[in-house]
C-alpha cells in the first residue's frame, strides 16, 4: 500500500514528462539527496568512504558513461580502462602545467580531453560494429596504456613512471592528497555524480539520446528517417569518453594519489566497467548505479560476513569472493537478462498493483 500512484494527478505535459511523475519515487529522490549530502559526510569513516562508498561512485561515473555509448547507442567498446587512464594523465599534465587552476575544472578540462581522444578513437565506428568494433576499441585500450608507460613526457620524467597528485585546495580545504579528509573526497565525487546523472538524463531523453537510440536499435532505418549516423556515433563517443575521462581523473586526483597505467587502467578495468553495465542494465541509468553497487561494494560487504563475521582465513575468503561472485552474476543474467534496473521495473510494477491480481 505504499506505492500508489492514486490522486497523483498531472496538469500539464512538462509534470508528466518529469523524471519521477509519481510523487512516492520524487520524495525518496529528495530523501536520499538529502541523507547524502546532509547526513553521510558527518557519520562516515575513514574505512567505508575508502573502501565502499567513493570507489562506488567513481565508478559509477564511469558505468555510466559506457553504458551511453553501449547501453543508449549500441557501440560496443572494451577500451574503458584506457580512457580512465586518459583522464587521469591529463588531470595529470593540467595540475603540473596550471598550479593554480580550480580542482573542478581540472577533472572537467580532463574529460574534456578524454572526450576527444575519444572521438578520435571513434572513428572506425563509422565503418565497422559488432565485434570488430570491440576489437578497434580494445586495441586503443592497449595502445593507450602502453603510450602512457612508454612516453616519458606523460609522468614528466619520473624515473618510476608513476604519477602523483600534486596537494590542492577548493575553498581553503585539502581536497588532494595526504591531507584530505575523507569527507570532503567524498563530497566532491558526489558533486560530479549528481551533475553527471542529471546531465545523462536529460541528454538521453533529448534529440540526441534519441538518434542514439535509433541508432542502436537499426542504424540504416535511423538513417532514412533522417538521422545522422555519424553525428550520433561520434557525439556518444565524445559525452561517454567525457565521463570515463572525469572518473579517471577523480580516481588519480582525490581517491588513490598516485597510479601508473599498467598496474591500474588494465584491461580487466574495461572488463570492470563493462560488467557492471551488463549487470546492472543496458540503455538505463539507475542500471549504471545498480551495477557498480553489485561489483564495487558486494565484494566488500562478502568479505565482512565471510572474515569479520564467520572467522574464515583471508586467503580462502578472497578466493570465495571470486566465486560467489561469478556465480551470482550468472544467476542473476539468468533470472533477469535486461539487468537489474529490468528487475526493479518489475517489482515496481508489482507494487503498483498489489494486492491486486496481474
Amino acid at each position: 500500500m505504499l506505492y500508489r500512484e492514486a490522486g497523483d494527478f498531472k496538469s500539464t505535459y512538462t509534470a508528466d514528462n518529469q523524471t519521477f511523475p509519481i510523487k512516492f519515487d520524487r520524495n525518496a529522490y529528495y530523501l536520499t539527496m538529502a541523507v547524502a549530502f546532509g547526513v553521510v559526510p558527518f557519520i562516515i569513516n575513514d574505512y567505508w568512504a575508502q573502501a565502499v562508498v567513493i570507489p562506488f561512485l567513481i565508478y559509477a561515473i564511469a558505468a555510466l558513461g559506457l553504458n551511453i555509448l553501449t547501453g543508449y547507442c549500441g557501440q560496443v567498446s572494451l577500451g574503458t580502462g584506457g580512457f580512465m587512464a586518459v583522464g587521469a594523465y591529463a588531470a595529470f599534465k593540467i595540475m603540473t602545467a596550471f598550479p593554480g587552476l580550480n580542482i573542478v575544472l581540472v577533472i572537467v578540462m580532463a574529460g574534456l580531453v578524454t572526450a576527444a581522444v575519444g572521438v578520435l578513437f571513434g572513428l572506425p565506428s563509422l565503418r565497422i560494429k559488432g565485434f570488430y568494433l570491440a576489437v578497434a576499441t580494445l586495441a586503443a585500450q592497449f595502445f593507450l596504456v602502453w603510450l602512457f608507460t612508454r612516453v616519458p613526457w606523460f609522468f614528466n620524467f619520473s624515473a618510476s613512471g608513476q604519477i602523483n597528485a600534486p596537494t590542492r585546495t577548493l575553498l581553503g580545504v585539502p581536497v588532494t592528497g595526504a591531507t584530505a579528509s575523507s569527507a570532503t573526497v567524498y563530497l566532491i565525487c558526489l558533486f560530479f555524480v549528481v551533475a553527471l546523472a542529471w546531465l545523462a538524463r536529460n541528454l538521453t531523453r533529448g534529440t540526441l539520446g534519441r538518434s542514439w537510440m535509433a541508432v542502436r536499435d537499426m542504424d540504416i532505418a535511423a538513417e532514412i528517417i533522417g538521422v545522422n549516423p555519424l553525428k550520433a556515433k561520434l557525439t556518444a563517443f565524445a559525452v561517454s569518453s567525457f565521463y570515463i575521462g572525469i572518473s579517471g581523473a577523480l580516481l588519480f586526483t582525490v581517491y588513490l594519489g598516485a597510479v601508473e597505467a599498467g598496474e591500474v587502467f588494465g584491461i580487466d578495468k574495461s572488463f570492470l566497467v563493462l560488467f557492471m553495465v551488463i549487470i546492472g542494465g543496458l540503455g538505463s541509468i539507475l542500471g549504471a548505479f545498480l551495477g557498480a553497487f553489485f561489483l564495487i561494494v558486494g565484494p566488500v560487504l562478502l568479505k565482512l560476513l565471510l572474515v569479520d563475521n564467520l572467522g574464515w582465513p583471508t586467503d580462502l575468503a578472497a578466493h570465495l569472493e571470486i566465486m560467489i561472485i561469478g556465480a551470482l552474476i550468472l544467476i542473476f543474467l539468468i533470472a533477469e537478462p535486461h539487468g537489474l534496473a529490468a528487475l526493479w521495473r518489475t517489482i515496481k510494477e508489482k507494487l503498483r498493483l498489489w494486492p491486486f491480481p496481474y
